[in-house]
């Protein structure tokens, strides 16, 4: 925004509000009559006070065309968006138009700038926050790094919760049924056939089938239910928060064995 006419803060009535020197609009509005005709009209037409719509002093430099120090008004931006309205034209609302945005401006928050103390907390809190950000990469990347040496394509939950200090593996598939991950398709409470559920299939598990020849008997399908990265990154995380089901032996320690054998 440019600056059409000068504005300054005057103490009027107590308050310090925004003003503007009544001469300097007089000139922009390119006023026909002389300056001091204008504003006392102004003053009477419309009821201004002053001490509360506008202050009036004395010059103290020379004045130009001789005799008395010339008066100078200093008037509220209401006064001066109103006087300016009055003159029906273009130059009176532009200069209204500028005082609304300088009012505007005033209104919006200000930013204030931080003390040379709240500067050095500032400086002290991102060096704290810089080294837990490292801290936590650190951690992820070990995380990454350990899921990475344990995870192999075609293991089962079993055969990957063995490998996790403490876990109680033969459990672990009552977890995931009970995670919704797995179902029993036995309809005998005493045979174990876990199945896929469609709510974790292709997302953290998927199947592999079998084909079973008995002798003597006919053949059918056997299902398998094998971990897919994602799942083993999911149960990694559930062992690191202590969410699996553990072994009542166990030692608190969160380590692991790189040594079991997928079984093709």
């Amino acid at each position: 925004m440019s600056n059409l006419i000068n504005i300054e803060t005057k103490n009027i009535n107590g308050g310090l509000i925004q003003t503007v020197n009544a001469r300097d609009l007089h000139a922009f509005l390119e006023i026909g009559k002389d300056f001091t005709t204008w504003i006392k009209n102004r003053i009477k037409q419309y009821g201004f006070a002053e001490n509360i719509d506008f202050i009036v002093f004395t010059n103290s430099g020379e004045n130009p065309f001789g005799g008395r120090p010339a008066k100078e008004y200093h008037i509220s931006l209401d006064m001066a968006k109103e006087l300016s309205m009055v003159e029906r034209n273009e130059k009176g609302k532009q200069a209204r138009q500028y005082f609304i945005e300088c009012e505007r401006r005033v209104l919006q928050p200000q930013t204030l700038l931080p003390t040379a103390k709240e500067l050095a907390l500032m400086v002290v809190r991102a060096e704290e926050e810089k080294e837990q950000l490292l801290l936590e990469n650190k951690s992820l990347s070990t995380e990454n790094d350990c899921l990475k040496n344990l995870f192999k394509e075609g293991m089962t939950p079993t055969q990957f919760s063995k490998m996790l200090n403490g876990v109680n593996s033969q459990q672990i598939n009552h977890y995931l049924a009970a995670k919704n991950w797995l179902y029993n398709e036995s309809k005998s409470g005493n045979n174990l056939r876990w199945r896929v559920a469609a709510t974790a299939r292709d997302k953290y598990l998927t199947e592999k089938q079998n084909e079973i020849s008995p002798h003597g008997a006919n053949s059918f399908i056997s299902y398998r239910p094998v971990l897919l990265r994602k799942g083993a990154q999911r149960l990694y995380d559930q062992y690191l928060a202590d969410k699996l089901p553990m072994k009542k032996n166990w030692n608190g320690l969160h380590t692991h064995d790189k040594t079991i054998q997928i079984v093709a």
